[in-house]
């Protein structure tokens, strides 16, 4: 049992008690006695209540598309224009013949590599300006599973191939052929000139 504490009629009540009494031992030094009031109880301020919430009321109403890599022809297709704007449009078109075909179908990336660096450093050495690299569209996967994966290993792998040493310095501008070359399956790689 917890003890109380005294209110303050009831201490104001004991010290009118303690005036009027006689002290048993008159040698003892008297004891003090409270003379402060008692601290009154913190008051518990009341928690905010919490907003009714029902289920899925967040949620966005139609769910959103995942937001999957865009495709490397997308990609190309927006990347700055670095050669002459003109020449890159009659090129687009399939207006201006390459100089040089490499055909990459069949291969495996360990020998399409090397045989993309032979051709592009012998293709710039030899003062051609615009070549052409057919990679194939790919082959559809029997089983897609969980993980996207893209179609066409090689079709990948060039851009980015192109776009890293040794080749980075040769290349200017890739971007997909025209339907007449190859389309989707092939891209227009095209060379600075040897200084």
């Amino acid at each position: 049992m917890t003890r109380r504490k005294l209110t303050e009629d009831e201490i104001e009540l004991w010290r009118k008690v303690a005036k009027q009494a006689e002290r048993m031992h008159p040698e003892l030094p008297q004891s003090v006695h409270p003379t402060q009031l008692p601290k009154p109880k913190p008051t518990k301020t009341p928690k905010a209540r919490v907003d009714p919430f029902e289920l899925g009321q967040t949620a966005p109403a139609k769910p959103s598309r995942n937001s999957l890599q865009p495709s490397v022809t997308d990609r190309l297709r927006a990347s700055p224009v670095q050669m002459d704007a003109k020449a890159f449009g009659r090129m687009k078109r399939g207006k201006i013949k390459p100089e040089g075909k490499l055909d990459l179908h069949g291969m495996r990336m360990d020998t399409a590599h090397p045989a993309l660096v032979r051709f592009v450093l012998t293709a710039q050495a030899q003062g051609k300006r615009l070549v052409l690299v057919v990679t194939g569209k790919g082959k559809d996967r029997d089983e897609p599973g969980p993980i996207p994966t893209p179609r066409g290993v090689l079709r990948n792998q060039v851009p980015h191939w192109l776009s890293i040493p040794p080749l980075a310095q040769a290349v200017l501008q890739v971007t997909p052929a025209h339907i007449s070359h190859g389309g989707d399956g092939a891209y227009y790689v095209y060379l600075r000139r040897t200084r």
